[in-house]
């Protein structure tokens, strides 16, 4: 299927390494033009290349100053783009008496408003050509929550309702806004767990995501055919969601 974004243009975040580096390549495959970013220069440097993005920024999401430098770069390279995929690695695990405030503060930051500054300063390029895709990658612990993952079955949840009030206020735009749920994906950061077993007994499928999957999933989403799939929270996680 030819997805239809030959040239355009994509920011994909936290893409140095695993399912962000996935996205970029495939998008990068599909004929788009991709800026990829991540708080690692070295890695970004050589994801780059590898998977054929035209540059990379580096950005630290729980920074709101990088964040504001990252969008004025953008900018500059591509006065805009067309197609947003947010992504931001996992907070650290705890129940609620683990966690203090100032980690509460920096993963609201990074995953939730990094993303409401993102859109609000990509979103109107995109109204004015009336043609846009934003894929949030969170993870399915924002639907059903996950024991001792606090931080993430709390803000995944908000970045969720995000995603489908903001699917209904720029739907006329001519943009779409979905998010894709990951269950256990075969990653570096899953391996270097040394879990994989038990992690496979949860999933019905019997096997892990690999990073590949999710990213044909989230290109579609980012496609001309995805243009009447909007406000959807898409499980990407072999049938180990319960919920109907």
């Amino acid at each position: 299927m030819d997805l239809q974004i030959k040239n355009k243009r994509a920011l994909v975040l936290a893409a140095s390494e695993g399912l962000g580096k996935a996205v970029a390549k495939e998008l990068a495959d599909e004929g788009a033009r991709v800026l990829i970013s991540s708080r690692s220069e070295a890695k970004l440097q050589a994801t780059a290349q590898e998977v054929g993005a035209e540059g990379y920024i580096c950005c630290d999401l729980e920074n709101p100053a990088s964040v504001q430098q990252l969008i004025e770069q953008v900018q500059a390279r591509f006065g805009g783009i067309d197609i947003l995929i947010t992504n931001a690695g996992g907070p650290p695990p705890g129940g609620f008496h683990d966690i203090d405030d100032v980690q509460w503060q920096s993963a609201f930051q990074s995953l939730f408003m990094a993303v409401v500054t993102l859109v609000r300063a990509f979103q109107p390029a995109m109204a004015a050509q009336q043609w846009g895709r934003i894929v949030m990658i969170t993870s399915v612990a924002g639907k059903e929550p996950i024991p001792n993952l606090t931080i993430s079955n709390a803000l995944r949840a908000g970045v969720h309702g995000l995603m489908n009030s903001l699917s209904k206020e720029l739907g006329a735009e001519g943009i779409t806004v979905n998010a894709v749920l990951p269950s256990y994906t075969e990653t570096d950061r899953v391996r270097q767990l040394g879990a994989k077993e038990q992690f496979v007994q949860q999933i019905p499928a019997g096997r892990l995501g690999q990073p590949q999957e999710l990213a044909k999933l989230v290109a579609f989403l980012s496609s001309d055919a995805a243009g009447f799939i909007s406000g959807q929270a898409v499980g990407f996680d072999g049938g180990a969601l319960m919920g109907v």
